[in-house]
Protein backbone atom coordinates (compact mmCIF):
# COMPACT_ATOMS: atom_id res chain seq x y z
CA UNK A 1 0.00 0.00 0.00
CA UNK A 2 1.09 3.16 -0.63
CA UNK A 3 2.05 5.80 1.84
CA UNK A 4 -1.14 8.21 1.11
CA UNK A 5 -3.84 4.99 1.15
CA UNK A 6 -2.27 3.81 4.66
CA UNK A 7 -2.81 7.33 5.96
CA UNK A 8 -6.23 7.70 4.34
CA UNK A 9 -7.08 4.38 5.98
CA UNK A 10 -5.99 5.34 9.31
CA UNK A 11 -7.93 8.60 9.21
CA UNK A 12 -11.00 7.07 8.45
CA UNK A 13 -10.67 4.62 11.34
CA UNK A 14 -9.76 7.70 13.74
CA UNK A 15 -13.13 9.14 13.01
CA UNK A 16 -14.71 5.93 12.89
CA UNK A 17 -13.61 5.62 16.26
CA UNK A 18 -14.52 9.02 17.48
CA UNK A 19 -17.91 9.36 15.50
CA UNK A 20 -19.03 5.96 16.96
CA UNK A 21 -19.65 4.89 12.95
CA UNK A 22 -18.43 1.67 10.69
CA UNK A 23 -15.43 3.11 8.15
CA UNK A 24 -18.15 2.99 5.00
CA UNK A 25 -20.22 5.08 7.19
CA UNK A 26 -17.47 7.89 8.17
CA UNK A 27 -16.88 7.31 4.22
CA UNK A 28 -20.67 8.55 3.57
CA UNK A 29 -21.09 11.05 6.33
CA UNK A 30 -18.21 12.76 4.86
CA UNK A 31 -18.89 12.93 1.57
CA UNK A 32 -22.31 13.26 1.48
CA UNK A 33 -22.10 16.55 3.80
CA UNK A 34 -18.52 17.81 2.46
CA UNK A 35 -18.05 16.50 -0.62
CA UNK A 36 -15.26 14.41 -2.08
CA UNK A 37 -12.23 16.16 -1.98
CA UNK A 38 -13.33 17.45 1.59
CA UNK A 39 -13.85 13.94 2.99
CA UNK A 40 -10.11 12.50 1.40
CA UNK A 41 -8.38 15.63 2.42
CA UNK A 42 -9.81 15.19 5.95
CA UNK A 43 -8.84 11.65 5.49
CA UNK A 44 -5.17 12.03 4.49
CA UNK A 45 -4.67 14.78 7.19
CA UNK A 46 -6.37 12.95 9.89
CA UNK A 47 -4.32 10.20 9.28
CA UNK A 48 -0.65 11.07 8.66
CA UNK A 49 0.66 10.07 11.86
CA UNK A 50 -0.56 12.58 14.89
CA UNK A 51 -2.24 10.01 16.17
CA UNK A 52 0.02 7.59 15.80
CA UNK A 53 1.81 6.26 18.83
CA UNK A 54 4.55 8.76 19.77
CA UNK A 55 5.43 10.07 23.44
CA UNK A 56 1.84 11.56 24.32
CA UNK A 57 -0.36 9.21 24.74
CA UNK A 58 -4.00 9.64 23.17
CA UNK A 59 -5.48 10.56 26.24
CA UNK A 60 -2.97 13.82 26.59
CA UNK A 61 -3.84 14.19 22.41
CA UNK A 62 -7.32 13.89 23.49
CA UNK A 63 -6.73 17.31 25.94
CA UNK A 64 -4.45 19.07 23.78
CA UNK A 65 -7.48 18.87 20.89
CA UNK A 66 -9.87 19.79 23.72
CA UNK A 67 -8.02 22.81 24.54
CA UNK A 68 -7.78 24.01 21.07
CA UNK A 69 -11.43 23.59 19.94
CA UNK A 70 -12.08 25.23 23.50
CA UNK A 71 -9.95 28.44 22.20
CA UNK A 72 -11.03 28.46 18.77
CA UNK A 73 -14.88 28.30 19.70
CA UNK A 74 -17.41 28.27 17.68
CA UNK A 75 -16.91 24.52 17.40
CA UNK A 76 -19.27 22.87 20.00
CA UNK A 77 -20.49 20.11 18.40
CA UNK A 78 -16.74 18.95 17.58
CA UNK A 79 -15.46 19.80 21.43
CA UNK A 80 -18.53 17.79 22.69
CA UNK A 81 -17.48 14.98 20.63
CA UNK A 82 -13.56 15.27 21.39
CA UNK A 83 -14.62 15.42 25.29
CA UNK A 84 -16.67 11.80 24.60
CA UNK A 85 -13.53 10.90 22.90
CA UNK A 86 -11.52 11.74 25.22
CA UNK A 87 -13.30 9.87 28.29
CA UNK A 88 -13.28 6.90 26.44
CA UNK A 89 -9.29 7.46 26.09
CA UNK A 90 -9.37 7.34 30.17
CA UNK A 91 -9.66 11.13 30.42
CA UNK A 92 -12.22 11.89 33.29
CA UNK A 93 -13.76 15.06 33.84
CA UNK A 94 -11.48 16.38 36.37
CA UNK A 95 -9.04 16.35 33.47
CA UNK A 96 -10.71 18.06 30.87
CA UNK A 97 -11.75 20.65 33.73
CA UNK A 98 -8.35 21.58 34.66
CA UNK A 99 -7.49 21.72 30.88
CA UNK A 100 -10.21 23.70 30.24
CA UNK A 101 -8.76 26.30 33.43
CA UNK A 102 -5.55 26.67 31.65
CA UNK A 103 -7.50 27.59 28.65
CA UNK A 104 -9.21 29.98 30.62
CA UNK A 105 -5.87 31.25 32.13
CA UNK A 106 -4.05 31.48 28.78
CA UNK A 107 -6.95 32.57 25.85
CA UNK A 108 -9.62 34.15 27.62
CA UNK A 109 -12.33 32.47 30.46
CA UNK A 110 -14.80 33.36 27.70
CA UNK A 111 -14.08 30.61 25.56
CA UNK A 112 -13.06 28.17 28.21
CA UNK A 113 -16.89 29.21 30.46
CA UNK A 114 -18.24 27.86 26.78
CA UNK A 115 -16.67 24.86 27.09
CA UNK A 116 -17.11 24.27 30.54
CA UNK A 117 -20.88 24.55 30.12
CA UNK A 118 -20.57 22.06 27.30
CA UNK A 119 -19.00 20.17 29.53
CA UNK A 120 -21.37 20.57 32.23
CA UNK A 121 -24.50 19.06 29.91
CA UNK A 122 -22.84 16.08 28.80
CA UNK A 123 -21.46 14.82 32.56
CA UNK A 124 -24.51 12.61 34.37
Amino acid sequence: MTERIEQRERGIALYASQFGMSAKAVEAHFVDNYGQDFAEAAFTATGNGAWDENSLSDREKSLIVIAILATLGGVDDRLVGHMKWAQERKANVEDIKASLLLVANYAGFPRASVAMDLLKKMAP
